[in-house]
């Protein structure tokens, strides 16, 4: 509850009045100190009453590329019996409010509101709670109570198309890597036969040299596995333009790109952040969104001050070879760091780098690595064809 500027001169006057009237006995001005003081706690009365709403909201959609159309409506319905609700509405729309006209709304009636919801930029616009003020006819206090859940809107980055994905890779024993564009069956080892064996599963050559019977094993090479890793740290993308660094947005639209590809391609694709991400985005109900879909976890992506985290990341990927092709995602204050990823590359056999926003374009042969600088997303896919090849 808030007292206004006229509630608080009100009150004082109050004090005063009642002060002078039983100090110096005067009841005319004890009088106006007790109605003075009476108007305000009559105001604090009127504006302590609780209206009885029900707001719902609906997203169209929620889900939406940057640039792209989306609205929210809003539905707020009366479900207090004797009195209409005379009112003062704004809902939040991320930094913006909106006006909500809830004025002498019946029992049982509800008033709607439809307005656009900002897309300009990658993010999770929250929307809501709508924020309901209170006040007395005179003016003399103010209360503002929330009502409803904060409904997200998660603005993903633009998905540039590309003309296709990197192809897998399969080792075989001598050491080569070879492409496998849609994974096969291929050789992975001999042991000795058993009974139940196929007989054309034998080796022959081999077991004419070994003096035993040998059986050649095969195992199915898996798809291409590709991983994409974002660098979402502050160093690497030092330039700011409004508050809003470029290039990072350029490499979440790659990151977006790609992953969408491969998605289309039925691939296995890894979107990993080399810095830690936001905490989880509430529902409605108040619970969490649980495992965040790709794209959805590139519209929360922020940027992050842990400069060491290239480093963990290297090391977890070098551990686990979650799998052939990766694709490292930068911005011009990243490139110190392709020491650490072209370390890499003798766990994964393909190493692409997007380099996006540099002033210069990066030396060639860095790290030994495929480097390509890119203005933007778009260019970057524009590129993408010739990168799958090398």
């Amino acid at each position: 509850m808030g007292i206004t500027a006229r509630g608080v001169g009100l009150l004082v006057a109050a004090v005063v009045l009642l002060g002078a009237g039983f100090r110096f006995a005067y009841p005319e001005l004890t009088l106006l100190g007790a109605a003075a003081g009476a108007a305000v706690g009559y105001a604090a009365l009127v504006a302590a009453w609780r209206p009885r709403l029900a707001v719902t909201r609906r997203a169209d959609p929620d889900r939406v590329a940057r640039g792209e159309p989306a609205s929210m409506t809003l539905t707020v319905r009366n479900t207090g019996r004797l009195r209409s609700a005379n009112l003062l509405a704004e809902d939040r729309c991320g930094e913006r409010t909106v006006p909500v006209p809830v004025l002498r709304l019946r029992p049982g009636r509800d008033t709607e509101v439809r307005y656009d919801v900002p897309t300009d930029r990658r993010g999770v616009v929250p929307v809501g709670p709508l924020r309901v003020t209170r006040r007395d006819p005179l003016g003399l206090v103010a209360l503002a109570r929330p009502y409803g859940a904060t409904v997200p809107v998660w603005v993903h980055p633009r998905v540039h198309p590309l003309a296709a994905v990197p192809t897998g890779a399969g080792r075989s024993l001598d050491g080569r890597v070879d492409g496998v564009p849609h994974g096969s069956i291929t050789f992975d080892s001999l042991r000795e036969y058993v009974v139940g064996d196929e007989l054309r599963r034998v080796h022959w050559r081999t077991s004419a040299r070994v003096g035993e019977l040998m059986v050649r094993e095969n195992v199915d090479t898996s798809l291409p596995r590709l991983v994409v890793l974002l660098d979402n740290r502050v160093a690497a993308h030092p330039g700011r333009v409004g508050g809003v660094a470029e290039s990072f947005e350029s490499a979440c639209e790659a990151a977006a790109s790609i992953v969408t590809a491969a998605h289309r391609a039925d691939l296995p694709v890894l979107l990993l952040l080399v810095a830690a991400e936001p905490a989880q985005v509430t529902t409605p109900d108040g619970e969490g969104d649980g495992a965040l879909g790709p794209l959805d976890r590139l519209a929360a992506a922020e940027l992050s001050g842990d400069g060491a985290a290239v480093r963990a990341a290297t090391t977890r990927l070098r551990q686990d070879r979650l799998g052939d092709t990766l694709i490292f995602l930068t911005g011009p204050g990243g490139r110190e760091e392709l020491g650490h990823v072209g370390a890499l590359r003798g766990a994964y056999p393909s190493v692409v780098v997007g380099v996006f926003g540099a002033a210069e374009p990066t030396p060639p042969g860095t790290a030994g690595l495929v480097v390509v600088d890119a203005a933007d997303g778009a260019q970057f896919a524009a590129e993408w064809d010739g990168v799958r090849r090398w």
